[in-house]
């Protein structure tokens, strides 16, 4: 008895080992939809009419960015929700809901916010990006990919990608290229130049894809279908992997060797090594729908969702 109780006790440590917990926590001012790390700071795109940015070594609130509410179908001033936010230099652009549900994009410089793109213009953009300063990149709820000009305030060009739902899009490091995700369950690759198609990669994710990401040539889906899919563009190789709930965010580290995913439906995260399909860790401590994994490096990572804490985690 003593020696199956010695073994209980081994089993249930490792156990426990392969769960860990946040070593961090930074809480928004809302409900987290998008978060981008630089320089130390990290920049929290909310449903409460603002983006938050933090100092990562003192977790310090350092600034509130607003915008301003908006008015509803009944006429109540209502928050804005920050879909996606993006950082070129000191530029950060900003992706906001409008009236009549059609959407703005904002730049912050210099303490100033600029509008560079009015609810006015009736688009109904799911992300923004930018290209470079003077360039950025539209995803439209149609699927379609525009390419606009903030200078010029004109297009450089707009394209159907297919006719699927959009999802999710997400640049290559040189911003050359961009992968776009959709309810198909197939990725369309575009060049960023003209828009013009590359490749489609097919036949792993069955339906949704909600999240994509790109790192040095490794592509990783967050699928309805409850798929991981894992695509390496050098070998034109793929294969996914399962799990026991809707995969709702996926994230790659930098060198596109580790992979993070919402695993099951208590919110945990999951990662493996890309090459060798190895388990390296579950990590818990999230309550609500994943928004967001993003690796700073290839050994700290933080997690967002649908509430107002940001998880940072580290590997053992």
């Amino acid at each position: 008895m003593k020696k199956i109780f010695l073994l209980l006790m081994l089993i249930s440590s490792l156990f426990a080992k392969q769960i860990q917990h946040p070593t961090n926590s930074f809480t928004s001012s809302g409900a987290v939809i998008d978060i981008v790390y630089k320089n130390g700071k990290l920049y929290s795109a909310t449903d409460a009419s603002c983006v938050d940015v933090f100092d990562i070594k003192t977790q310090k609130l350092l600034e509130k960015i607003k915008v301003e509410k908006i008015i509803d179908f009944m006429g109540d001033k209502i928050d804005s929700k920050v879909y996606s936010i993006d950082l070129i230099k000191n530029k950060i652009l900003l992706l906001s809901l409008g009236k009549h549900g059609a959407r703005r994009v904002h730049i912050y410089e210099d303490k100033k916010l600029n509008l560079v793109l009015p609810y006015t213009k009736s688009l109904y953009i799911a992300k923004a990006k930018f290209l470079d300063e003077n360039n950025i990149l539209l995803g439209l709820l149609s699927n379609e990919l525009v390419s606009y000009n903030i200078k010029t305030q004109k297009e450089n060009y707009r394209i159907q990608v297919s006719q699927s739902k959009f999802s999710d899009f997400k640049l290559n490091e040189d911003k050359t290229k961009v992968v776009v995700a959709d309810e198909s369950g197939n990725l369309k690759i575009h060049k960023t130049s003209d828009g013009s198609f590359i490749k489609e990669l097919s036949g792993q994710n069955l339906d949704n894809v909600f999240q994509v990401d790109i790192k040095k040539g490794i592509i990783a889906t967050a699928g309805q279908d409850r798929r991981v899919v894992i695509y390496n563009t050098k070998y034109n190789s793929s294969y996914y992997k399962t799990a026991s709930f809707l995969i709702y965010s996926v994230g790659l580290s930098p060198s596109g060797k580790i992979v993070g995913y919402a695993s099951d439906e208590n919110n945990n995260v999951t990662l493996f090594n890309t090459s060798t399909k190895t388990k390296i860790g579950k990590f818990d401590g999230n309550s609500m729908t994943l928004t967001k994994i993003l690796f700073i490096n290839e050994k700290e990572f933080f997690v967002s969702s649908d509430d107002k804490i940001i998880n940072l985690y580290k590997l053992n």
